[in-house]
């Protein structure tokens, strides 16, 4: 056991529960809050949305996240808000009264949730007044299903609460009391634990320590053993406070210009890097889980998972990304293209830490596409992604780099399909032996997602889609995958 201090609802609380305590449960089995609920225990449906904040931040606003499979020890010295905090007595908060006045709510069971992401929405509103465009109210509300559909009117009240008065309570801005971090140098080699370093010689120094602690940061995958397997998680080292991997650095690395994105930076502290330098990058945030998984999840996280249709990695790979790996000896720095070596199997050793990722800039006329398929247009795992980079000029490619999700054991650049166009003429004989090469190379497995005959074929395809989107630039040759 180990205890946690926060503030619930503007009151503060202190808890004393296993590490692999999630905040869902926390709230519902010993706190009694049972107005958040439980829908999937995956970070699919929204129904466990909660609002947090770190008040050590003062440009912060409150976040939602999905209380299911984020770790209650991360509450520690955070503000915590539920359905149950925002009326004021009879006074309904905006959010909780457009829905009532759109008649957004029907069984009711997805309704709390819903109206904690309204609840994040208006308080954005409120500190960084933007246009409620449909692109930002997709991204707001994607997170949230409704089983009873009913979205239009959920919608409306989006768009309405904003005409809604309302007065901030007191507590709103109020600060929880800060925690002293356990002492994890005491702590038996064998015992429970939930460690919080605040720096990247902490983390290492418990990382080797404690060679079979997990690491969580965003806990978007991790979590799912505990809610979906029933492993216990007894032992974890929280990185989601390590200044050193929240940090975004422009710098030149190998001779080449870019940024250092430290492990823990999120998706959605991310975005703005890649909206500037890398939009299909960009895009492709828009189909990697929801709001909800963007605000926790990490870049980090997702490279260390080595899953082999994790989204980020084959974008990686197609720019050269590199990789460094730090211990408590030092740090070393790798290509991304030798850190996956297996399935779930990479270059890590058993005491180093993913510390950050560096992602060159685009070279001068070269181009980024990025294309994901998958079962379900959002929130969804997929089947497979391809990542193309390269430069076209006079109709000859060049620096042509190409990476798969979804194709192989781990994310994996497609070194032959690369020459077969490397320095060739923008043709249909080019992208065909480029295709052929693609068989050759690749021999995906078949499962719930794909078959291997579907998936060849549709990296085939997104070949395909390259060569023709190459022939005709000013336009778009077929349905993107995301509306907007």
């Amino acid at each position: 056991m180990a205890t946690i201090e926060f503030l619930l609802n503007g009151i503060p609380k202190q808890c004393d529960v296993p590490p692999d305590t999630s905040i869902l449960t926390l709230l519902r089995d010993h706190l009694g809050m049972t107005g958040t609920k439980e829908g999937c225990a995956s970070g699919d449906c929204g129904a466990c949305t909660v609002a947090i904040r770190n008040p050590s931040d003062a440009q912060a606003c409150f976040q939602s996240i999905n209380a299911c499979i984020t770790p209650a020890h991360q509450l520690s010295s955070r503000h915590l808000v539920t359905i149950e905090g925002l009326a004021q007595g009879s006074q309904l908060h905006p959010a909780q009264q457009a829905m009532v006045e759109c008649h957004g709510s029907q069984c009711g069971f997805c309704t709390p949730g819903i109206v904690m992401s309204l609840f994040t929405l208006h308080t954005t509103q409120q500190h960084r007044p933007a246009p409620l465009t449909p692109e930002r109210l997709e991204a707001v509300l994607g997170g949230n299903l409704c089983r009873c559909t009913g979205y239009r009117p959920i919608r409306d009240a989006a768009l309405s609460m904003q005409s809604f008065s309302w007065q901030a309570p007191q507590w709103f801005d109020a600060s929880p009391p800060v925690a002293s971090a356990p002492d994890s140098e005491r702590v038996e080699d064998n015992a429970s634990l939930f460690a919080h370093p605040t720096t990247l010689d902490e983390l290492t120094r418990v990382r080797r320590r404690y060679p079979n602690a997990r690491l969580v940061a965003g806990a978007t995958d991790l979590w799912l053993e505990n809610t979906q397997r029933l492993v216990e998680l007894d032992q974890l080292i929280d990185v989601s406070r390590v200044n050193e991997l929240r940090r975004i650095e422009e710098a030149t690395f190998q001779e080449q210009s870019g940024w250092w994105v430290g492990a823990g930076v999120t998706y959605t502290l991310l975005e703005p890097l890649l909206d500037t330098h890398f939009p299909a990058f960009a895009h492709l945030l828009h189909r990697l889980g929801s709001q909800q998984i963007r605000n926790t999840g990490t870049i980090g996280g997702n490279i260390a998972n080595a899953s082999p249709i994790g989204d980020t990695p084959p974008v990686l790979l197609a720019l050269d990304a590199w990789v460094e790996l730090a211990n408590a000896d030092g740090s070393r720095q790798i290509p991304l293209s030798t850190f996956f070596i297996d399935y779930k199997k990479t270059a890590l050793a058993a005491d180093e830490i993913v510390s950050r990722v560096f992602v060159p800039k685009l070279a001068d006329n070269s181009m980024l596409r990025v294309w994901k398929l998958s079962k379900r247009r959002e929130d969804d795992i997929s089947a497979v992604l391809g990542a193309f980079c390269y430069r076209l000029e006079a109709d000859i490619m060049h620096d042509v780099r190409i990476a798969f999700g979804g194709m192989a054991a781990t994310p994996k650049r497609a070194l032959a399909t690369e020459k077969a166009l490397e320095g060739q003429p923008l043709s249909k004989a080019s992208f065909q032996a480029a295709q052929q090469a693609l068989d050759d190379e690749f021999h995906p497995m078949s499962d719930v997602r794909g078959s291997q005959l579907y998936r060849q074929q549709a990296a085939r395809n997104l070949l395909e889609r390259l060569y023709l989107t190459l022939c005709a630039p000013n336009q778009e040759v077929m349905l993107h995958a995301y509306a907007h």
